[in-house]
């Protein structure tokens, strides 16, 4: 697997909304712990996982030509909404 640098310019969805939905839950719990242990590292982690799941790209995944996300699935989730 190679890792390009080009390819984290693009900005498309690459994060799946499972994925999403857990990256912002863990980045939550990152930060709401990292204001009580001062821990500057620990915020940092939960500031990206927050941005990445929120975004729904993560330049990580970019780089590696990797993704999580499928379009379909959120157009399923749509229709059975209002239906």
């Amino acid at each position: 697997m190679s890792f390009v640098y080009k390819r984290m310019i693009k900005f498309e969805h690459n994060v799946g909304e499972k994925e999403a939905k857990y990256r912002l839950y863990a980045g939550s719990a990152a930060l709401f712990i990292s204001v009580f242990t001062a821990s500057i590292a620990l915020l940092i982690i939960g500031l990206a996982l927050v941005a990445t799941g929120y975004s729904g790209w993560c330049p990580a995944y970019s780089g590696m030509n990797k993704s999580t996300y499928d379009a379909n699935e959120s157009v399923e989730e749509t229709t059975e909404a209002t239906s």
